[in-house]
Parts: C-alpha cells; structure tokens; sequence
C-alpha cells in the first residue's frame, strides 16, 4: 500500500531520498524550478532534508542552467 505523499505528481530528481522527497512535497517543492525562490541553506532547514538531496537538487538544477536562490531570509 503506498503512502499519499508518494502518490503526489512531481518532478523531482531520481536519488532523493523518501523523507527528504516527503519533505520537498509538504513545504510545497513538486516541480525542480521551485527550488530556484529558495536558497540551500533554507532547504537544509526540513526535517529529512539533508546535505544529500540538497547536492541531488543542485546538480539538477545546475543541468537546466537554474540554480538555489542566492539571497536568505536569515
């Protein structure tokens, strides 16, 4: 039996892990250039998120030429 947030359609890259993938969905991140309003520092914050998938999100974003938002709301 699969779980709701895995059945919610997304882009995300393929090597994210579950609970960092569960977290990009519930904060709202289902499609790769959301990732570009946000900066990696930000991402880190999310529980399940970790230096892994940040580095997954980085690389493809970086593929399309996109990056993480410089700025920070610190």
């Amino acid at each position: 039996m699969a779980d709701n947030q895995t059945e919610i359609e997304h882009s995300l890259p393929h090597g994210i892990g579950k609970p960092a993938t569960r977290a990009f969905l519930l904060a709202g991140f289902a499609r790769l250039e959301q990732f570009t309003t946000v900066s990696e520092k930000e991402m880190l914050k999310l529980h399940g998120v970790g230096p892994k998938a940040v580095a997954i999100i980085r690389e493809a974003l970086a593929e399309k030429g996109l990056s993480f938002s410089q700025k920070t709301t610190d």
